[in-house]
C-alpha cells in the first residue's frame, strides 16, 4: 500500500477518492496525517506499519472535513492533532446528539458502512498560533491558512523538502471553496491560502496533496499556478481553462464539473448581491447556495 515519496515520507492513496494518507518516519516512530478512507485500508495501512516495524506516536487532521479525521484502532492510541479551530469544530460537531447521522449523511454511499466514526474527529488542538508540530521525529511546521476549510493548515517536513497540503493543489479536484460566512469571501479566503504555500514553494521539492497525484520539482508551481488561474477565473466571471473540468477527465471524475458549476454559480450570486448596493440578495438566494453542492 505505502509508496516511498523520500526517504522518510510515505504515502498511501485511498481507492474511491485518491485520498492520500502520509507517513512521517521518525526515530521512535511515524507521524500519520489524514489517514483513511475505509475500515479495510486502515487495517491494512496499520498492517503494512506493523511489517516495517514501525508504530504510531503522533496522527495530525490537516482540516476538519469526514475524510481528514479518521482513524483506527489498529493504529494504537497516538495523541491526534489539528489546528485550535479544527479541533474546535470537531468538538462542536461531536457534541451533537445526532452526529454520527449527519456524519453519515455526508460519506460517499459507496463506503457508507465501510467508514469507522468511533475514534473520528478525536483531535487535540494545538495552541493558537503554533508554528510546528510537538512530536519526537523530524521537525515539521504547520502553516495554518483561511482556504476551504476552518483551520486548514499543510505541514513542511522541513528535512525532507515534503509539504504535504490537505484539500488544495490536487490534479483532480479544482480549488474547493469554503461556505460563505459574514465577512468572509471564500474565493480571497482560497487565494490567502494559496499564497500561505507559495511561501515555502522555495523549500518544497514534493507536494502531497489530500486527493490526486504527488507533485514534484516545476509541478509544485505549477498547481500553484493552476489554481491561482481557475480562482481568477471564478472571481471575475469566466468560464476556467482548466484540465479538471475539461474533455480529458479520467473515466469516473466527471462530477468535479459540478463541484466547479456550483461554486461558479454561487460566486456570481454574491457578486450580484454586491452590486446590488443596500437591496440585499433576492429571495431564496443565499451565499452557500453556489457551494452546496461541492461540499
Amino acid at each position: 500500500m505505502l509508496q516511498r515519496v523520500t526517504d522518510d515520507v510515505l504515502v498511501h492513496q485511498s481507492e474511491l477518492l485518491r485520498n492520500n494518507t502520509v507517513v512521517v518516519r521518525g526515530p521512535s516512530g511515524v507521524l500519520l496525517v489524514d489517514p483513511g478512507v475505509t475500515d479495510t485500508e486502515l487495517r491494512e495501512l496499520a498492517q503494512d506499519l506493523r511489517e516495517l516495524g514501525d508504530q504510531v506516536t503522533a496522527g495530525f487532521a490537516t482540516h476538519p472535513d469526514w475524510d481528514h479525521v479518521l482513524w483506527h484502532p489498529d493504529l494504537g492510541e497516538a495523541p491526534r492533532f489539528g489546528t485550535a479551530r479544527c479541533a474546535e469544530s470537531l468538538r462542536e460537531l461531536r457534541a451533537q446528539p445526532d452526529w454520527r447521522t449527519r456524519v453519515r449523511e455526508g460519506l460517499p454511499p459507496e463506503i457508507v458502512d465501510e467508514v469507522p466514526l468511533e475514534p473520528f474527529g478525536l483531535v487535540t488542538g494545538l495552541p493558537q498560533g503554533a508554528i510546528e508540530l510537538p512530536w519526537e521525529g523530524p521537525a515539521v511546521r504547520v502553516l495554518e491558512h483561511p482556504a476551504h476549510s476552518p483551520g486548514h493548515a499543510a505541514l513542511l517536513v522541513v528535512a525532507s523538502r515534503v509539504l504535504v497540503v490537505g484539500d488544495m493543489l490536487s490534479d483532480v479536484f479544482v480549488p474547493m471553496l469554503d461556505e460563505a460566512r459574514e465577512g468572509s469571501d471564500p474565493v480571497e479566503d482560497h487565494l490567502a491560502g494559496l499564497r500561505v504555500l507559495e511561501s515555502v514553494a522555495d523549500d518544497v521539492d514534493v507536494v502531497v496533496p489530500g486527493h490526486g497525484s504527488v507533485a514534484r520539482g516545476p509541478q509544485v508551481r505549477a498547481r500553484i499556478d493552476l489554481d491561482r488561474a481557475y480562482l481568477h477565473a471564478l472571481r471575475e466571471g469566466l468560464e476556467p481553462d482548466d484540465p479538471r473540468i475539461g474533455p480529458d477527465v479520467p473515466a469516473g471524475w466527471e462530477w468535479v464539473r459540478d463541484i466547479h458549476t456550483g461554486q461558479a454559480r454561487g460566486v456570481a450570486q454574491r457578486r450580484a448581491a454586491a452590486g446590488s448596493a443596500g437591496e440585499g440578495p433576492a429571495a431564496g438566494e443565499g451565499p452557500a447556495a453556489g457551494e452546496a453542492s461541492a461540499r
